[in-house]
């Protein structure tokens, strides 16, 4: 256990750094000059010159990546050029919005989409795995900022239950701003569910088809007292599979979602970021993006080891 603990570990601090240095040279190999895109054309050489020095760019490459990333372990990510505050200060401020965003996802799709996977396999064959295998088909068709759309036409234009957009500070008024998260929370669970429920059914139509659930039956336990205390157990490896990999989805979708709702989180400053050239914003915001996926996809690895007992023995 404590091997299969270290070697993801080093997995993890691995990713990390080779994740920094993608994004430190994708973005130093974009074209154009950040001083010059700031300062504007008919700014003079002297002006740009000296913001570029300001902004650190005429130092080599590798002293600004070791710089940056030296920097980020002693929790200073710099400065946003184009914002004048503290990059770790914004990034803490948006990951207020995003993270909850995140998680109210994460739960909404296991609450929709491990229910009808289970409901699916137990109906196997029948009128309502063909209806859930559709919708979950539809579900995985249809992108999430198009389901934010039509479920912000129903529930907050038509219906008036919930905001059309905008966020609520937690500390003003906090039932306000969980109700705002529940649309756009929604919207990003509605794709992921589906593939959930897809994987979920298959998972649990394999594992209902072996020698210990047959055993478990000719015991006296019913179908469905077999497949829930046995099969789910079971299923569950790929399914936590797909939810490591569903919570980067999630993270990724909040920079299109936070948009069509206007909330103030991590995936909209990076696209601001981005738009403005505000280069040390957009590595920090990334990296951060980064940290929090793999580490929650360490988390889904160690959860293996609780799932699955060949791990703890090293047998796997």
């Amino acid at each position: 256990m404590i091997l299969y603990f270290l070697r993801r570990f080093l997995g993890f601090a691995a990713t990390l750094f080779i994740a920094a240095v993608v994004i430190f040279v994708l973005l130093d190999l974009l074209p154009g000059d950040p001083a010059r895109f700031i300062l504007g054309i008919n700014a003079s050489a002297d002006a740009v010159a000296s913001l570029r020095a300001q902004m650190g760019l005429d130092a080599p490459a590798h002293e600004r990546f070791f710089s940056w990333v030296g920097g980020m372990l002693q929790g200073d990510f710099g400065v946003s050029h184009t914002q004048r505050r503290d990059v770790a200060g914004l990034i803490a401020e948006r990951l207020s919005v995003t993270l909850p965003l995140t998680v109210v996802a994460m739960v909404l799709s296991v609450a929709i989409g491990l229910p009808l996977g289970i409901l699916a396999a137990r109906r196997r064959g029948k009128a309502t795995d063909t209806g859930l295998m559709v919708l979950a088909q539809v579900g995985i068709a249809v992108p999430n900022f198009w389901f934010g759309m039509l479920l912000s036409l129903l529930f907050a234009v038509t219906l008036r239950w919930l905001p059309t957009g905008g966020f609520t500070p937690w500390n003003e008024d906090f039932w306000a701003a969980a109700r705002g998260m529940v649309l756009p929370g929604l919207a990003l669970a509605l794709p992921q569910a589906s593939i959930l429920a897809r994987v979920m059914r298959t998972a649990l139509v394999d594992v209902t088809g072996q020698d210990f659930i047959r055993t478990a039956r000719a015991k006296g336990m019913t179908t469905g007292e077999a497949v829930w205390r046995h099969g789910v157990r079971n299923a569950l490896l790929p399914v936590l599979t797909i939810l490591g990999l569903q919570f980067a989805f999630l993270v990724a979708g909040t920079i299109i979602v936070e948009n069509v709702f206007y909330l103030p989180g991590l995936g909209r400053l990076i696209y601001t970021a981005i738009s403005e050239r505000d280069l040390i914003l957009v590595r920090s915001a990334t990296i951060v993006l980064v940290l929090v996926v793999s580490l929650v996809s360490l988390i889904v690895d160690l959860t293996y080891a609780l799932v699955d007992p060949r791990l703890r023995r090293g047998d796997a």
